[in-house]
């Protein structure tokens, strides 16, 4: 019965693929007609635009014409990317026409639906395949067999699930299938994710769990927190739920309207194939160090990466409790305060021109205190700018009778005065001469017209610190005045330490009015746990239009967990008290093997919400070798991996110890070093620190010296946790000297220990 149900599903694949051909051969054709069209259209387009316009009545004609070409250009540019958005379904549907069936009763009639990466029509407007995003294709997702109701344009329909089947099908033939009851059957989850890793993230839109799909089709929330426990899916779920976004609202919402802030620029590539391969294009992705540098000229803002080196050298009670206080969302609500005082003036400073003073700060002042004393400081900084502006246009008038003006006037060739006067035409020299004059001096007064538009003549960095200077906080006076002087120190050298970057544009922003983006409709961030709360409501701030999603582990908080508690989801709903928030937990773990996943979490103090996934495998092995004698085994080990793995990592603390590593392994395969500045992530063998690892996962994770001297504080097990949660298949943890007393403590059961002597037969585990 299972060989002929096969057999007959088999034939329906073939059929559907047979239909895909036969449309992917008619649209190209239409394709290449549309081309044609288009490239016509485009030439009659020129050829209107070059049409005599001496007379009145040739004018009303040429311009109507143009617009009618215009139009016609444009339809013609649409119907080549309808088809060619067509073209790439079908092919995304070829070797994979889908994944899922459904049989459903609906108003007492039976239908069978067919789940796939997109939807496909055949010439009797047949629905072949439905598209993964559209309402009745959540009933795959979330319903169990019986009655089911989803949410449709027109409001809750109800049917009845009778039977719910999915497949594996590699180029067109099923390699697996079967009847199940729940979203996704384990038999499909252990094939998917028994596979070896990639150099980019799967598409896995086959295996989505229901509360994934919860965090795809929400769209009634203005933000959405996804806490999802190390290897739950978050990242898969969030980018299948752009795809979904984008589905949903075709005709309003763009790639380019959606923001995500990945945690480096290797996580940003390691995800940049998912939207494409949903047949959509990527949305903008921005790192918080790329979005903060590019918001401040001239100066280096320090990077969170950079902090954590630092911090791991040394990190005093004093500066964790500065840091605290600074990274409070209430902070924001200071600064706010300050910059709206009654009667309080910016910092300003003179506008200059030449190495001379144009606008002084005085002038400046004295306009800026003329405002009315009820106005926001933004308004009155408005009324500024523009005031200044006429002032300048009244420079400029006066100018153009000053000698140098006359001088130069009497010193222009003929060309160069052509070239001012463009299509100007005056009905006598005197206004002729004029006008060049004039053009003359806007040009001379260019820079001052900038400095006025750029808000060249407010100081946001010198207003900050005087912020600081009246700032209240909860570490002694002198200790204040320390960092205060530090901060002024930093930016002689042009450097600004992080916790201070989102309040000084923050307080930029307020004074200017500015820095706030409001076509961006959708704001992802991913490792949520490594923003303050200070740094997430300006982001609130800066994309003020835009729905937000959160998603993070709380215990994966590598960066923070030294100063402050790591799990502050409670305070998320207080920061952004005006929104509608909903929080969705994932609990249970796919990436890791059973084994590895028990270990992983056994590192942390309150792990019984992790519910691991059944898949098996060998135990973490923990091996143990003298410190100056390490380098042997290490290279062995890796070699071995290397036969049976597509990727392997090596998992340092920092930074330092990473090149460390690098320059002294010689290994029979290519090995790449990674740091905060790359951006490409290869298979084979790379050494990074932990840090860079987060929302990545290799075959095998090697563990570099985790040993007593280099983790030892109770913090650092969020650090542990993530280092042995990046591994699928394989860990294994190298000591030096001493293992950890993190991993020391925990049960015995949960791991394999061996010696030094041993490590060379032990270095191969099967998986």
């Amino acid at each position: 019965m299972q060989n002929q149900t096969k057999q007959e599903e088999q034939a329906r694949v073939d059929f559907v693929r047979a239909k895909l051909k036969e449309r992917l051969t008619i649209v190209k054709q239409q394709l290449a007609r549309a081309h044609r069209e288009t490239t016509r259209i485009e030439r009659a387009y020129g050829d209107a635009t070059r049409v005599n316009i001496t007379e009145i009545d040739d004018r009303m004609e040429t311009n109507a014409a143009v617009q009618q070409q215009k139009t016609m250009v444009a339809r013609a540019v649409e119907n080549e990317q309808i088809l060619e958005k067509e073209q790439q379904r079908l092919h995304l549907l070829q070797d994979t026409p889908y994944f899922g069936r459904i049989d459903i009763i609906q108003d007492g009639e039976p239908d069978t639906l067919y789940i796939g990466l997109g939807t496909f029509i055949d010439q009797d407007d047949d629905f072949l395949v439905y598209d993964w995003r559209a309402p009745i294709a959540s009933i795959y997702y979330n319903g169990t067999l019986s009655k089911v109701t989803y949410t449709t344009p027109f409001g809750p329909e109800t049917v009845e699930l009778v039977n719910k089947r999915q497949f594996t099908i590699e180029h067109g033939r099923i390699t697996n299938m079967f009847d199940t009851d729940e979203t996704v059957g384990d038999e499909i989850l252990q094939s998917v994710l028994g596979a070896q890793s990639d150099v980019y993230m799967k598409n896995i839109v086959a295996t989505i769990q229901q509360e994934q799909n919860d965090i795809i089709r929400d769209t009634k929330h203005d933000l959405l927190v996804v806490q999802g426990v190390a290897g739950s899916g978050k990242t898969s779920a969030v980018l299948q739920r752009v795809a979904y976004l984008l589905y949903h609202s075709q005709k309003d919402l763009d790639a380019d309207q959606m923001v995500m802030f990945s945690p480096n620029q290797l996580f940003a590539n390691y995800i940049s194939e998912v939207l494409p391969s949903l047949g959509e294009k990527n949305m903008r992705q921005a790192t918080l160090a790329e979005f903060l540098g590019k918001r401040f000229s001239g100066l280096h803002v320090e990077t969170l990466f950079e902090r954590y080196e630092r911090d791991h050298e040394s990190l005093p009670e004093a500066a964790k409790a500065i840091r605290r206080y600074k990274e409070r969302a209430g902070y924001l609500d200071e600064l706010k305060a300050y910059a709206n005082t009654p009667g309080r003036i910016p910092y300003f400073i003179d506008i200059t021109l030449n190495g001379e003073v144009f606008f002084s700060a005085k002038t400046i002042t004295k306009i800026f205190a003329s405002q009315p004393a009820q106005a926001t400081a933004a308004n009155k900084f408005l009324d500024t700018k523009n005031a200044l502006i006429k002032r300048l246009k009244t420079r400029i008038k006066l100018a153009i009778y000053d000698d140098w003006v006359q001088e130069r006037l009497g010193s222009l060739s003929s060309g160069e005065a052509r070239d001012i006067l463009g299509d100007e035409r005056f009905e006598n020299g005197e206004d002729e001469q004029r006008y060049i004059a004039t053009q003359l001096v806007k040009d001379a007064f260019s820079p001052v017209y900038d400095a006025i538009y750029n808000d060249y003549f407010l100081d946001p960095y010198q207003d900050y610190a005087r912020f600081l200077a009246q700032c209240q906080p909860p570490v002694a006076g002198n200790v204040w005045a320390e960092m205060s002087r530090a901060y002024q120190s930093d930016l002689e050298a042009h450097i600004l330490r992080l916790a201070d970057a989102a309040p000084v544009l923050y307080l930029r922003d307020l004074i200017a009015g500015s820095g706030q983006n409001h076509a961006i409709q959708y704001v992802f961030i991913d490792e949520m746990q490594d923003y303050s709360m200070a740094q997430l409501r300006y982001l609130h701030f800066a994309f003020p239009k835009a729905k937000l999603t959160l998603l993070g582990d709380a215990r994966q908080d590598v960066f923070t967990t030294d100063y402050q508690p790591s799990d502050f989801i409670h305070e998320i709903s207080a920061v952004f008290a005006t929104s509608s928030v909903r929080l969705i937990n994932l609990n249970r773990s796919y990436r890791s093997t059973l084994p590895i996943t028990n270990f992983a979490k056994a590192l942390l103090p309150v792990n019984d919400h992790i519910q691991a996934f059944t898949r098996g495998g060998t135990k973490p092995r923990l091996v143990t070798v003298p410190k100056n004698a390490y380098r042997t085994g290490l290279i062995r080990t890796l070699n071995q991996l290397l036969e049976t793995n597509t990727t392997v990592a090596v998992l340092t603390r920092d930074a330092a110890q990473a090149a460390q590593l690098f320059a002294t392994l010689q290994l029979d395969v290519p090995v790449q070093l990674l740091t905060a500045s790359d951006h490409q992530l290869h298979a084979g063998c790379v050494i990074l620190p932990v840090y860079l690892a987060k929302g990545l996962e290799f075959d095998a994770v090697v563990g570099f010296d985790i040993s007593a001297g280099t983790y030892d504080q109770a913090s650092d097990a969020d650090v542990l946790y993530t280092l042995a949660s990046r591994a699928l298949h394989t860990l294994i943890l190298i000591a030096l000297d001493r293992p950890s007393p993190l991993v020391a403590a925990l049960p015995k059961d949960l791991y394999e220990t061996i010696d030094a002597a041993d490590h060379a037969a032990a270095s191969n585990p099967a998986h």
